[in-house]
C-alpha cells in the first residue's frame, strides 16, 4: 500500500488539497480503489463506514473532471445517496478536496427549495449529488437531462435496499447512457444487490477491504442487562450516562423513530443536553441538530439507524444501544460511529430478557461475546417532578397549568400519561396526587373567609343591559367562588 497520496495518480490540485486537510496516508480502500477509478473501470467496493470510502471516489472524480465542461441541465457525474445527511456529507467532501478546482456541485435532496436547485441546474453542474426520490421528481419536471452523465456512483447500496430505493435506482440507471463508469459501494452484498451489479456494471473490479463481521479493536464493547420496562431502561441509561468517565458526547440508538422522540424528550426533562434525529423531521431541523452535535453544543444525539447511517463525526466518545438492533449487521454500523480515525471509543448495549435471539445473532456475527457490565446499585426511576426545572418554560407552564384559587395558589390536575410513565411502579399504584415544591398548597386557615349571604352577588337572569346598581348580574359574576 502506498505511503502517501502522490503515488496513486491523482492530480497536483487534489494532492495539495488532501495535504492541506491534514491527511498523509491513504486508507486501504483508497489505495486500492483510486487507481482503478482513474482508469475508468467499474468498481464494486465492499467496505464499512469509517474506512475512508467517500474519499476513494471523490478524489479521483475531481481529477477526472479537470478536463471538460458542464452543460445546462446535463450533469457530468451523478452520486446517489440514501439519505439527506449522507448527501450533504459528500457535498462537504467535494468542497474540502475541490477547493483548488472551479467545479460546480449541486445537492438535490428533499427539504430544499426547488427554485434554488433549478438555478444551479440551469447553469450546469459538474457533480450532482442526490437522493433517488428527489432526483426522479426533478427529472419528471424536465429540470434534469441525464444523457450526459459520465460517472455514476451508487453509495450505501445495502441501505438503499433497506429503505426500498432499489426500484428508483433501476429507473435512474435505465435513463443513463450505457457508456458510463459506475462505482458501486455497499457494506454487505445481499442477493438483490448482486442482481443490481450484474445488470448495470460491466466487468467490475471487486474491492473488499474488511469482513462484514469485523469490529474496530479500539472500541470497548459492554453489555448491560435491564428489565423489559421502558421506564427502567430509561433510568438505567441515565445512570450509565452520569457514571461514564470521559463521556464527551454520545449517539444513542433506538429501533423505532417514535421511540427516538420519546427518549429525547425524557432526557431533556431530566436535564440532559439531548435531541432526536429521525426521518420525520424537516430538513432544516435535521441539519441544525447535526450541526449542534458536531460543534459540541449538543452532548447526546438520539437517533434511528436510517438517520444516523454514515454520519461522519470522528470524535464521538460513546455509543449507546438503547434498543438491541434486530439486524446483527446494524450493530456493527452503530458502534462504528465511535472509535474512528484511530481514536478509542466505548459502546454500551442495553439488553432486556426478550432480546436473547438478537444478541445471539450479534455474537455469532462478531465471533465474540460482549463483556457484561453491572450497574451501580438498583435502578431507580426518578419522578419527573425532580427534573421539572430543566424543562422548557412553555412546557412547564403547560404542564403546571391547573385551577387557580382565589388566594392565588394553584390546584394541579391529576398526573397525565406522560407523567405516569416517568414514575416508578409504586408511585403509579398509589395514585396519590403529586405535590409541587415550586407551588406549595397553603394551609386552609390562610384562605379568605367566605362572604356573608347578604353580601354575595345576587343571582338573576342573564341580560345584555349594562351593569348597574339595579340591573341584572352579568354572567361572569354568576360563577361560584373558587370555581374552575
Amino acid at each position: 500500500m502506498p505511503d502517501d497520496f502522490s503515488g496513486l495518480g491523482l492530480s497536483a490540485k487534489v494532492t495539495d488539497a488532501v495535504a492541506a486537510a491534514g491527511y498523509t496516508k491513504p486508507t486501504e480502500i483508497q489505495a486500492q480503489a483510486i487507481p482503478y477509478v482513474l482508469e475508468k473501470k467499474d468498481i464494486i467496493g465492499i467496505a464499512q463506514t469509517g474506512t475512508g470510502k467517500t474519499a476513494s471516489f471523490v478524489l479521483p472524480m475531481l481529477t477526472l473532471l479537470e478536463s471538460g465542461r458542464a452543460r445546462a441541465r446535463m450533469p457530468r457525474t451523478l452520486i446517489l445517496e440514501p439519505t439527506r445527511e449522507l448527501a450533504a456529507q459528500v457535498h462537504e467532501n467535494f468542497e474540502k478536496y475541490g477547493k483548488n478546482h472551479k467545479l460546480s456541485v449541486a445537492l438535490i435532496i428533499g427539504g430544499v427549495s426547488f427554485d434554488d436547485q433549478n438555478k444551479k441546474l440551469d447553469r450546469g453542474v459538474d457533480v450532482l449529488i442526490a437522493t433517488p426520490g428527489r432526483l426522479l421528481d426533478q427529472f419528471e419536471r424536465g429540470r434534469i437531462l441525464m444523457s450526459g452523465v459520465e460517472i455514476l456512483v451508487i453509495d450505501e447500496a445495502d441501505r438503499m435496499l433497506d429503505m426500498g430505493f432499489i426500484p428508483e435506482i433501476e429507473k435512474i440507471c435505465a435513463k443513463l447512457p450505457p457508456r458510463r463508469q459506475t462505482l458501486f459501494f455497499s457494506a454487505t452484498m445481499a442477493p438483490e444487490i448482486q442482481k443490481l451489479t450484474s445488470r448495470f456494471l460491466k466487468d467490475p473490479i471487486r474491492i473488499e477491504v474488511a469482513r462484514k463481521n469485523s469490529v474496530v479493536e479500539t472500541i470497548d464493547q459492554k453489555l448491560v442487562r435491564v428489565p423489559n420496562s421502558p421506564e427502567d431502561k430509561r433510568a438505567a441509561l441515565r445512570q450509565l450516562i452520569r457514571g461514564e468517565v470521559g463521556l464527551k458526547n454520545a449517539i444513542i440508538f433506538c429501533n423505532r423513530k417514535r421511540d427516538v422522540a420519546t427518549l429525547a424528550r425524557s432526557l431533556q426533562r431530566h436535564g440532559f443536553s439531548a435531541a432526536g434525529l429521525h426521518g420525520d423531521m424537516d430538513q432544516k431541523s435535521r441539519m441544525e441538530t447535526l450541526d449542534s452535535f458536531k460543534t459540541d453544543k449538543l452532548m447526546l444525539l438520539v437517533a434511528s439507524d436510517v438517520a444516523a447511517r454514515g454520519l461522519d463525526i470522528p470524535a464521538v466518545s460513546h455509543v449507546f444501544n438503547f434498543d438491541v438492533p434486530t439486524h446483527a449487521e446494524d450493530y456493527i454500523h452503530r458502534i462504528g460511529r465511535t472509535g474512528r480515525a484511530g481514536r478509542s471509543g466505548i459502546s454500551i448495549t442495553l439488553a432486556t430478557p426478550s432480546d436473547g435471539k438478537y444478541l445471539d445473532a450479534i455474537t455469532r456475527l462478531i465471533q465474540r461475546d460482549i463483556p457484561p457490565m453491572a450497574l451501580d446499585g438498583n435502578i431507580r426511576e426518578e419522578p419527573v417532578a425532580e427534573a421539572r426545572e430543566h424543562e422548557p418554560r412553555e412546557r412547564r407552564s403547560r404542564r403546571g397549568r391547573g385551577n387557580t384559587r382565589s388566594d392565588g395558589s394553584t390546584q394541579h390536575a391529576a398526573p397525565g400519561r406522560a407523567d405516569r410513565q416517568e414514575r416508578n411502579g409504586s408511585e403509579i399504584r398509589s395514585q396519590a396526587p403529586r405535590v409541587h415544591q415550586e407551588a406549595p398548597r397553603p394551609e386552609r386557615q390562610d384562605r379568605p373567609e367566605p362572604l356573608p349571604e347578604t353580601q354575595k352577588p345576587r343571582r338573576g337572569p342573564v341580560s345584555d343591559t349594562p351593569f348597574g346598581s339595579d340591573g341584572p348580574v352579568p354572567a361572569f359574576l354568576l360563577r361560584p367562588t373558587g370555581a374552575r
